[in-house]
């Protein structure tokens, strides 16, 4: 039995994730992160606990913080499995985006990745193996107009997913990401009824993919061999 930690759980792929591991019973205790939602992180560890004969524990706090991550990992211990998930995307043009905004989204979505490895990955070595999913985006393979902190973020994702697989297959841990296109959480709420037509009409596939899809999509690499590593995995209905 596993230990395994999801970041960005409180709703989406991180909660149907956390869904889909608890019902597996695979696994002896699931953490979940949240960034600043306390009452939908409650809501998905309330779902955990009931879905299989597990330990659930919930924290809520910044995994882009380093002392944030090492106080998770002082309070619940070493994990087997690492789900990196957090995410924040901000819409617009690069020339009205703010140095604010510029590092929030960075720091979520690329910075959290150190933090949570840094923290995490001595206590997989010390085991002789692990699993590391990074949850990144097909706009860091062929970049998005208007979001060009969030492309930059996730194309930082993909190569620190090769790069630290590279330097952690000798230890047996896998290090992969999951490139999802267009998925149906709140991120992409914004999103009027035309631009989502407008959408729709250029994905072969013809759906938008639903968060339990991505979710099993994830399992999936979470189940691959070991020598399945380094991956860059899409998941967009050959839209890109």
């Amino acid at each position: 039995m596993s230990t395994i930690l999801i970041t960005g759980a409180s709703r989406g792929i991180g909660r149907a994730l956390a869904l889909a591991c608890a019902r597996t019973g695979k696994y002896s205790k699931i953490i979940l992160n949240g960034g600043s939602d306390a009452a939908a992180l409650q809501e998905t560890s309330r779902l955990v606990s009931s879905a299989g004969d597990l330990l659930c524990f919930s924290s809520l706090g910044d995994v882009g913080n380093l002392s944030y991550v090492e106080e998770l990992r002082a309070k619940f211990g070493p994990v087997d499995v690492l789900v990196n998930n957090a995410a924040v995307s901000r819409i617009g043009l690069l020339t009205d985006l703010s140095p604010e905004d510029w590092d929030t989204v960075i720091r979520t979505n690329l910075t959290a990745l150190f933090n949570t490895c840094r923290t995490f990955v001595p206590d997989m070595v010390s085991a002789g193996g692990g699993k590391i999913l990074n949850i990144s985006s097909v706009w860091g393979i062929s970049g998005a107009s208007c979001e060009v902190a969030y492309s930059a973020a996730k194309g930082g994702v993909n190569a620190f997913t090769r790069a630290l697989a590279r330097e952690l297959a000798p230890s047996h841990i896998q290090v992969n990401a999951l490139a999802p296109g267009i998925v149906d959480t709140r991120m992409n709420s914004h999103l009027s009824e035309k631009e989502t037509a407008e959408i729709l009409s250029q994905i072969p596939a013809g759906y938008i993919v639903s968060p339990e899809e991505a979710a099993e999509a994830a399992l999936r690499l979470l189940e691959m061999p070991e020598y399945f590593n380094g991956e860059v995995v899409r998941l967009d209905g050959c839209w890109t």
